[in-house]
């Protein structure tokens, strides 16, 4: 088998890849079957991080000094972007220019690393593979953060354009994240274009020994209703308007409970509303460690997928991968874009509706809340998707089997 050194770019605050998570899961796997992995991450302005090399588990990580990237204002998260592929050129630069890369990952966010690319496979003539996660700037554009017309759409446009020309290959997270793809950029060689979904490394049953009701009286949650989970970004990507409207009307019942976990631009905004209305039915915590988070998910009933019904692009949250590996039925409420409501449906593992329908999603949560051999059913279901689909050994394979 072919042994190769894999440098991967991205904006995950990654520091300990021992830790759960599509990206760390993967690159453990390259270690694993005998790469060496160097990984660029930044260093953002607002947590005082020192910059430089720190190796871990196998890994080698280089952190670079960078703007506010992320929960950053809309300016600052602009020029931080701009800025990132000269920061990541010049950190690998100085820290690594003796390393020959053959393979360069990247995932998106953000679109701006063409530069540090395009210059390493000119270099080492390295094969280049995207895992696209996020396409932007039109997702952007769909929430209105800026119009087609401006300047920051056309600036972004074009590196987006020239980061799908330079890649090899582009690994979609879904079927419907392929046709986009190639729909809005006809010039692409479809041969490139491929399905490489959202991974994990799954855990042993023995991981599983959690005390429910400790954890739960831990963080003041009822251990006797049916326990909805929302975990992840409390963003304008997420539809938080519907999201508090489900709350509101989930007031109504006595046999159900929603957790509500995570952070973003919008948290505040739920805070605020939690402050106001205090329901009975429902908390909200702020980000938890990972390892506690995923306790709190095993020990919940129902997974929650939430997205804007603005969306023209099909996301396909990784969120949902715990969910599938906890053996819990996964409620979505959606653009009309995406797949991952058809796709969990057709597979018998979620029910989906139109983020905006409020009296549908209630209607599913009823049908889920006092049916529980239908949500055994469906945690089963999701669970072998898992297994069958979305294990990080799968994802290993599809991107190494260009290079065998």
């Amino acid at each position: 088998m072919i042994r190769m050194n894999i440098l991967f770019l991205t904006l995950s605050r990654i520091s300990d890849i021992s830790e759960r998570g599509i990206y760390t899961d993967l690159m453990r796997e390259f270690i694993r079957n005998g790469h060496s992995v160097y990984i660029v991450v930044p260093a953002e302005r607002r947590f005082h991080q020192p910059a430089g090399v720190m190796e871990n588990s196998g890994a080698k990580i280089l952190k670079v000094k960078t703007l506010d990237i992320q929960k950053a204002n809309l300016i600052e998260k602009g020029i931080g972007t701009l800025l990132l592929e000269y920061q990541y050129q010049q950190a690998i630069e100085r820290f690594w220019k003796d390393v020959r890369f053959d393979l360069i990952l990247y995932s998106t966010p953000p679109i701006t690393f063409n530069k540090v690319i395009a210059s390493l496979k000119t270099r080492y003539g390295a094969k280049t593979y995207l895992l696209l996660k996020d396409i932007f700037p039109q997702n952007a554009v769909d929430l209105g953060m800026f119009s087609k017309k401006s300047l920051f759409y056309k600036l972004f446009r074009r590196k987006e354009e020239k980061l799908y020309e330079l890649s090899d290959y582009i690994g979609c997270v879904s079927p419907a994240n392929v046709e986009y793809v190639l729909k809005h950029n006809p010039s692409l060689n479809p041969d490139k274009v491929e399905i490489c979904p959202n991974s994990m490394e799954l855990r042993n049953d023995d991981e599983f020994l959690i005390d429910r009701e400790a954890l739960l009286d831990k963080l003041n949650i009822p251990i006797n209703k049916c326990l909805f989970v929302y975990g992840g970004g409390l963003g304008r990507p997420q539809g938080i308007d519907f999201l508090i409207d489900v709350i509101a009307a989930n007031e109504k019942r006595e046999d159900t409970y929603f957790v509500i976990v995570g952070n973003g631009t919008e948290y505040g905004r739920m805070e605020q509303w939690f402050e106001m209305n205090s329901p009975h039915n429902a908390c909200l915590l702020d980000s938890l460690p990972k390892i506690e988070y995923d306790n709190l998910v095993r020990v919940c009933d129902i997974g929650l997928i939430f997205l804007d019904r603005r969306f023209t692009i099909p996301n396909y949250p990784s969120r949902l991968l715990s969910y599938l590996e906890n053996r819990m039925p996964v409620l979505m409420a959606t653009d009309v874009s995406t797949d991952i409501g058809r796709i969990a449906e057709t597979n018998g593992y979620g029910m989906w509706t139109e983020s905006g329908n409020l009296d549908s999603f209630m209607e599913m949560v009823d049908r889920l809340a006092t049916d529980k051999s239908l949500m055994r059913a469906m945690g089963e279901s999701g669970y072998s998707y898992l297994c069958t689909n979305y294990t990080v050994q799968s994802g290993y394979q599809i991107i190494m089997r260009h290079f065998e």
